[in-house]
């Protein structure tokens, strides 16, 4: 399989959503994001698009962010139970196992996502996940969990011009949860559980001590 070809279109894709300002809902402000939405052309659901200025440096955020199996990420976000390492496929590009908890008071099954994903650093200082759903040998299916499948997908930690130790934040989710969801379930919970991603980021960027 050839994950850089994959994840360098992926990339290019979350370029394209993020300067790309047609279409989008407003679903849900709160102190540290607004979510937006339009409709996925990758599959039958949503695009959803978070957008807030985290306090702390876009190396402090990232220092949250970054994919790193029993890294600070599963400690403050919710969604991430457990995060294993599949393969590394070179310096930049990984392919994880994500594990997430049941959600919506049950309604939402434990999930599982395998996905590859590429760490990428722009001239200006951004840096990016950028990631999709594989399928992987190594990572089949497995019982308790329903698989679910992450189209592309990824966070941009932006540099505020004059203001080093802040970052705006873009996140981008389109994900088919799979099993038997009814749809307004999905609906409601992807602007509730990005707002609660932003709000548990924020004190998680606090917490660190300074870079």
């Amino acid at each position: 399989m050839d994950y850089l070809q994959i994840t360098n279109t992926v990339a290019d894709s979350l370029l394209c959503y993020a300067k790309d300002e047609s279409g989008w809902k407003t679903c849900k402000k709160t102190n540290e994001v607004a979510v937006c939405w339009r409709p996925s052309t990758e599959f039958p659901g949503n695009l959803y698009k978070g957008d807030g200025i985290i306090n702390g440096s876009p190396e402090k955020v990232w220092e949250c962010l970054k994919p790193v199996p029993n890294g600070i990420r599963v400690k403050w976000d919710n969604n991430v139970k457990k995060l294993e390492l599949v393969e590394t496929v070179n310096v930049d590009i990984s392919v994880f196992r994500t594990v997430t908890p049941s959600a919506a008071m049950g309604i939402i099954a434990p999930r599982d996502f395998v996905d590859v994903v590429l760490v990428k650093q722009y001239e200006d200082g951004t840096i990016t996940s950028n990631a999709t759903h594989v399928g992987h040998p190594g990572c089949p299916p497995q019982a308790g969990y329903v698989r679910g499948f992450n189209h592309p997908c990824g966070c941009f930690c932006v540099p505020v011009p004059g203001e080093p130790s802040k970052t705006q934040l873009l996140s981008f989710f389109q994900t088919d949860l799979g099993g038997l969801l009814p749809r307004s379930v999905v609906d409601s919970f992807f602007p509730s559980s990005m707002a609660e991603f932003y709000k548990n980021l924020a004190k998680a960027v606090k917490s660190l001590k300074d870079c």
